[in-house]
């Protein structure tokens, strides 16, 4: 037994490990996704999560802070992105790089990485040029291409070009939380058929990171990631921190040294308030405070000078040495008083936590009711397979028309897909070859909603004679049931009734087969 309480004693997680893994459960509270393979999409999905946290990852509740940005930024020419810089200003303001140490998932793994055994790369004057390498990710990838593209493709016909570009080609977070627990799940087989060379380069990315992430304290987050570039440019300004105090300070450097990360001094922007310092500093100089509020920080009782002296004796010393400094990385207050708040603290984080769990995890409730009769009347109405899909009117950009109803004693093909989209862009020959066999069927290629190149630039290099039209607000996608997985094919009859309503690639032969069993 003694044994087993020496080990627990060792190992047993610090409070910012607990508030970690708390922080990373409440932000992806819809567990149930991991097992249908599918994203969480109700009303909170609107809302920022302060982290590095991908709005793909089936368990997220929420959005990712630095793609709403991007987003944001890419449709700024035609709306302020009042939201997305609003609510970053919020966080950065309030918390700061603290958001980094203790809320940020992504932050979270890359620590639990370095704790694999190997051979650890220390910090040094390389590791802190490198450390302004992730202000020009967020200059270039979050900021500019952005801007660039949303700007330069305001005069197109069907819209601006969107182009997220950090979440497109960078971010591991990403690869890691959304693509990759996406593609494991066996239900999601038309994603895989959707993986192309972006994707190898992504996932090539993400092992780097990872692999970097094992020898290098938080490789990531001190080198690429542009959301804590972002914090760190609000961190001397933010309510809640690291901070030292000069009186206390005899600038003997320990605090330097302890630190995994690239600081010059303490509360700088590299600093992520991990706390290792606070236990560490042998004048009990630096705490963590939300503005005068002391959070973690010198024993009670301690005045100007060594906290020993303050007390007549020694201070207790917390985990990893020095005066007790509060709960962060183990350095509880041992009163009887902050021992029940911080019980009560934890039993109501817990209760909101089982909460969001099962809020976020029960059956959602269906609509009942008896039927209405324009609901009888239009229930043959719709996309499913033997149902008569409604009109819809698109310009193609050749600048004609297309109406569904116009297209009646047709055959209707309709195929959703796009630049970046390497299936898609394989299978357009067949569609071409399809509708030059068959003069007397109706072929539509529409270009989905996410738009990150001039669509009729990129069509000017080839020589497809099909009609070309772009989905610009998502409507067709909408109608057609079509989720975010391109390509995706319809197929009706020529009454307008669907025959196939699919999303994934298509063969020839499918489309003859599905032209000949057409009435």
């Amino acid at each position: 037994m003694d044994r087993l309480r020496a080990w627990w004693s060792a190992h047993r997680p610090t409070t910012r490990r607990l508030i970690q893994l708390y922080a990373a459960m409440l932000s992806n509270a819809h567990l149930t996704g991991f097992f249908r393979g599918e994203i969480y999409r109700g009303k909170t999905k609107g809302l920022c999560v302060p982290g590095l946290n991908c709005y793909s990852c089936p368990a997220a509740v929420g959005a990712c802070p630095l793609g709403t940005l991007q987003n944001a930024l890419s449709a700024s020419a035609r709306k302020p992105a009042f939201y997305a810089v609003g609510v970053l200003l919020l966080f950065g303001l309030l918390l700061g790089r603290v958001i980094c140490g203790f809320l940020c998932p992504f932050g979270l793994i890359q620590e639990l990485l370095h704790k694999i055994p190997s051979p650890k790369l220390k910090k040094s004057r390389a590791t802190r040029a490198l450390s302004w390498l992730k202000y020009l990710v967020l200059l270039v990838f979050v900021a500019a291409l952005p801007l660039y593209f949303a700007f330069g493709a305001v005069s197109l016909s069907y819209g601006a070009i969107s182009l997220p570009a950090f979440c497109k080609y960078l971010c591991p977070a990403g690869t890691l939380e959304g693509a990759v627990a996406l593609l494991l799940h066996p239900a999601n087989g038309a994603l895989r058929a959707m993986l192309g060379p972006l994707f190898a380069s992504k996932l090539t990315i993400l092992l780097l990171v990872l692999a970097a992430c094992v020898f290098i304290y938080r490789a990531f987050c001190r080198f690429l990631c542009p959301l804590g570039a972002l914090y760190s440019l609000m961190s001397r300004l933010a309510l809640l921190g690291v901070r030292i105090d000069p009186a206390r300070c005899t600038d003997c450097g320990l605090c330097l040294r302890v630190c995994p990360v690239d600081i010059r001094r303490v509360g700088d922007r590299e600093c992520v308030a991990c706390g290792k310092c606070i236990g560490k500093c042998p004048e009990a100089a630096i705490s963590l405070r939300a503005g005068k509020i002391v959070l973690q920080g010198p024993a009670a009782g301690a005045v100007k000078g060594r906290p020993s002296e303050a007390a007549g004796k020694s201070a207790p010393a917390c985990r990893g040495g020095g005066p007790a400094s509060g709960p962060v990385e183990g350095c509880a207050a041992t009163t009887g008083p902050v021992r029940r708040r911080r019980l009560l603290a934890w039993v109501l984080a817990l209760a909101l936590l089982a909460g969001a769990l099962a809020w976020f995890n029960l059956p959602a409730s269906e609509e009942t009711g008896p039927p209405t009769e324009s609901a009888s009347q239009d229930e043959a109405l719709g996309n499913a397979v033997g149902q008569t899909l409604p009109d819809f009117t698109l310009k193609t950009l050749d600048g004609e028309t297309f109406t569904l109803s116009a297209q009646r004693g047709k055959p209707v093909v309709l195929n959703l897909w796009a630049t970046w989209c390497g299936p898609c862009v394989k299978e357009l020959p067949y569609f071409e070859a399809f509708a030059a066999a068959h003069p007397d069927a109706a072929v539509l290629a529409v270009h989905g909603p996410m738009i990150t190149e001039d669509v009729s630039a990129w069509l000017a290099g080839t020589a497809y004679r099909l009609p070309f039209a772009v989905d610009e607000d998502g409507s067709l996608s909408a109608l057609l049931g079509a989720s975010n997985v391109l390509p995706h094919t319809v197929v009706l009859d020529r009454s307008g009734v669907v025959l196939y309503n699919a999303p994934g690639a298509v063969t020839p032969e499918q489309l003859e087969a599905l032209y000949q069993s057409a009435p």
